[in-house]
């Protein structure tokens, strides 16, 4: 039997533009907050394009961390922190989705991390080659600020409420299931920032409900009665 994460599944991957018709490699953010499910859904997403023959590039914003010592610039515990300086955009644009974008002569090459949390230093992983026709499939938080928002040919939304997204860390990660703990507010609060300044869910191609991981539920996509066109986001 077809479980409905699979149509959502199949009916994403039908919005993913072609390469061919873009004369180049296609860009898909997976966005959302932390918890939302972003991860497990753009594997399986990326699963799919590769079944349908696609060849797929997968990568976290997570491999684009500053260095500690520019995340906690502000103090660990800030908000402000966390959204403005846990990312190296500059690095993720330049490494990853610049050199997939128009007009870039070929070879196209791209790094998928340029940081790992763990050893607070670059990986060392290899330029990789990438095919004309291959989509990037790309997940995080905050893939939608304004430095990012025209990197994506498709964006996807991965909506979840925060107490569910935290009762998932706290199994996961061991954090208070509260969103509401003092000890989550640096997350919390410097989420609420993005959420507010840059409007992720209106500027989202596709919207996914994904309270039920095993079965979610498409809220928006083109071409459905409750889209609202043309987003506030230029594509290039």
């Amino acid at each position: 039997m077809t479980s409905t994460r699979d149509v959502v599944l199949r009916h994403v991957a039908d919005l993913v533009p072609s390469p061919v018709v873009l004369g180049r490699p296609v860009r898909v953010a997976v966005d959302g907050v932390d918890g939302a499910g972003k991860t497990t859904l753009a594997d399986d997403l990326a699963a799919v394009l590769r079944a349908r023959g696609a060849s797929v590039v997968r990568a976290s914003v997570d491999g684009f961390h500053h260095p500690r010592a520019v995340r906690h610039r502000r103090g660990r515990t800030s908000p402000e922190g966390f959204f403005h300086d846990s990312y190296d955009l500059d690095a993720l644009r330049a490494v990853l989705l610049d050199p997939l974008g128009p007009d870039r002569p070929g070879p196209r090459r791209v790094r998928t991390a340029v940081h790992d949390l763990a050893t607070d230093a670059d990986p060392g992983l290899p330029w990789l080659d990438v095919d004309e026709d291959a989509v990037l499939v790309a997940d995080g938080i905050f893939l939608q600020r304004d430095e990012l928002v025209d990197a994506w040919d498709l964006a996807v939304w991965v909506d979840a409420p925060f107490d569910v997204t935290f009762a998932r860390m706290a199994r996961r990660d061991g954090c208070p299931p509260d969103p509401a703990d003092p000890a989550n507010a640096r997350y919390v609060e410097g989420q609420q920032l993005y959420l507010r300044a840059c409007d992720p869910v209106g500027r989202a191609d596709v919207v996914v409900d994904n309270r039920d991981p095993a079965a979610p539920r498409v809220l928006r996509a083109p071409g459905d009665v409750t889209d609202v066109s043309p987003r506030p986001r230029a594509r290039r």
